[in-house]
C-alpha cells in the first residue's frame, strides 16, 4: 500500500486596485464572497497591490467627482450621472451604498502608502480593513481623502491603534516617504505584467482575470490556481477499476 504524504502549497493571489475605482470596491466584495465559499480558503494568501488610474490628479483637497470626470473625459454632466447611476445599482447588489453626489476626487498615492503601512503594522487583516475603510470613506461617506488628517482618521477606524500606531505615528509616517517605494514597485510590476485596468486579479503570476468579475468567475480563478499549485500525481499503472455505470467482476 502506498500512503503518500499530503503536502500542499498556498495559493498566492495579488489584486491590483485603486481606491478611486468604483469597480474595485465591487470587485473586492465579490472576491471576498468567492474566497469565503472556497474550500481551501485558509491556504490562500492575498496581497493588495497599488495602481493609479489618474496619477496626475493634484494632491491636496479634492473636487467633486462628477465635475472632474466630465472635464477629464469630455462628457456632459448628464452623461456622467447616467454612468454613476449604473455603477451605483451594481454596487447595491453587493451591499454597497455609493453616493456620487458627495464623492471627491483625490490623488491616491498616499492612500496606497497607507495600505503598505497597514501591511507592516498588522499584516493582511489590517490591510483588508484599511482597504475597506478607504473605499467606504470615498464612495459611501464622501470623505475628502486628500484633506489633511483624513488618512490618519481612516487608519484609526481600520484599527491601526490596536497595533501600536496612533494618529501621531501614522501622520509622521505619511509626512515622509514611508511606503512610497513599495507603491512604486507595485506600479512597476503592473506595467511589467501588462495591467491596464483594475481590478486585476492574479494567481501565482500564472492565471489572471480583469475587472469586477462575477463571484463564480473568481471562484474558477481560485480553483485553477489551487489545481496548479497542488496537482494530484497518479503513481504506477492503472489497476482493476470500476468505471461509471459499469463494473464487471
Amino acid at each position: 500500500m502506498i500512503t503518500p504524504l499530503a503536502l500542499t502549497r498556498n495559493v498566492q493571489v495579488e489584486v491590483w486596485s485603486d481606491v478611486a475605482c468604483p469597480w474595485c470596491y465591487i470587485g473586492k466584495r465579490r472576491f471576498a464572497a468567492a474566497l469565503e465559499s472556497f474550500e481551501h480558503r485558509d491556504r490562500v494568501d492575498v496581497t493588495w497591490r497599488s495602481y493609479q488610474l489618474s496619477p496626475d490628479t493634484p494632491t491636496g483637497p479634492g473636487r467633486p467627482e462628477a465635475e472632474a470626470l466630465a472635464e477629464t473625459k469630455g462628457l456632459r454632466l448628464d452623461q456622467v450621472q447616467q454612468m454613476f447611476a449604473h455603477v451605483t445599482d451594481v454596487a447595491a447588489s453587493v451591499g454597497l451604498r455609493y453616493d456620487f453626489g458627495r464623492t471627491l476626487t483625490f490623488n491616491t498615492f498616499d492612500a496606497h502608502r497607507l495600505l503598505h503601512l497597514a501591511a507592516r503594522a498588522g499584516g493582511p487583516e489590517l490591510v483588508d480593513a484599511t482597504a475597506e475603510e478607504l473605499f467606504s470613506a470615498h464612495f459611501e461617506r464622501g470623505v475628502d481623502l486628500g484633506a489633511d488628517g483624513a488618512l490618519a482618521a481612516v487608519a484609526a477606524r481600520a484599527g491601526f491603534g490596536d497595533h501600536g500606531w496612533d494618529d501621531t505615528a501614522v501622520t509622521a509616517a505619511l509626512s515622509g516617504e514611508d511606503g512610497a517605494d513599495e507603491v512604486r514597485d507595485d506600479l512597476a510590476a503592473a506595467r511589467e505584467i501588462g495591467v491596464t485596468g483594475v481590478p486585476f486579479f492574479v494567481v501565482d503570476r500564472r492565471y489572471a482575470v480583469s475587472g469586477a468579475q462575477p463571484e463564480e468567475v473568481l471562484t474558477q480563478l481560485l480553483e485553477a490556481g489551487w489545481r496548479e499549485a497542488n496537482p494530484i500525481v497518479a503513481l504506477g499503472e492503472q489497476g482493476d477499476v470500476c468505471t461509471d455505470g459499469s463494473c464487471a467482476v
